[in-house]
């Protein structure tokens, strides 16, 4: 069966599949960045939108697939199982009451969205605001989060201070004292922080972009 869940994971699946983000699928093709964005799939009043033919054409075209390959994508996501996974806004996130001490959600104010089942019932979606983590992650992008995955370097994790701020950074270096952070964008600093600074930190395990 067809569904709007289907389709615009079939378009995630083939941009993936040519190197790309969906904002960067959507350049290639002539389109608005945004076209695809996860925020362009509901109305305000929470109704389904779906990708026009037009665009569906143009994506096809810049990415020499055919139309048969892009419904086996659609078919092979229909597929998959499914279940709702807790989401939230990155800038949305240092605010109090949605996270316990341990990292997992809590409190009211998430959203939920359709993700594959993969064994965990713990991972949550953070939704990418801003800049922040060019260029591997793109505002609107979707990371999905483990917090009880274990650590280490090189990571891309999600770090929650007791300040109450929220970065996604990559772990350099944790010791017994330090937890030393390099940042995704260039133009965002480097961070250590004294392990007594940070109320949690927790791995990014996947990102649908």
């Amino acid at each position: 069966m067809l569904t709007h869940r289907a389709i615009w994971e079939a378009i995630e699946a083939l941009a993936d599949r040519n190197g790309l983000s969906v904002s960067g699928l959507a350049r290639k093709a002539g389109l608005d960045p945004t076209t695809f964005n996860r925020s362009k799939r509901r109305s305000k009043d929470g109704r389904e939108r779906w990708p026009s033919t037009e665009s569906l054409a143009k994506i096809l075209d810049v990415t020499g697939e055919s139309i048969d390959q892009f419904m086996d994508l659609a078919d092979s996501m229909a597929a998959q199982p499914q279940r709702a996974i807790p989401l939230i806004g990155l800038a949305q996130a240092g605010s109090g009451g949605y996270f316990d001490e341990g990292g997992y959600p809590s409190g009211q104010g998430w959203e939920a969205i359709p993700f594959p089942d993969i064994g965990s019932e713990n991972v949550y979606a953070v939704e990418v605001a801003g800049d922040s983590m060019l260029p591997l992650y793109r505002d609107g992008d979707i990371v999905i989060v483990a917090p009880d995955e274990s650590l280490r370097r090189g990571d891309r994790v999600v770090v929650k201070t007791t300040d109450g701020e929220v970065m996604a950074k990559v772990l350099r270096r944790k010791t017994a004292t330090k937890i030393e952070l390099a940042s995704l964008n260039a133009a965002y600093p480097d961070r250590s922080l004294a392990v007594n600074q940070v109320s949690w930190i927790a791995r990014i395990i996947w990102a649908s972009q």
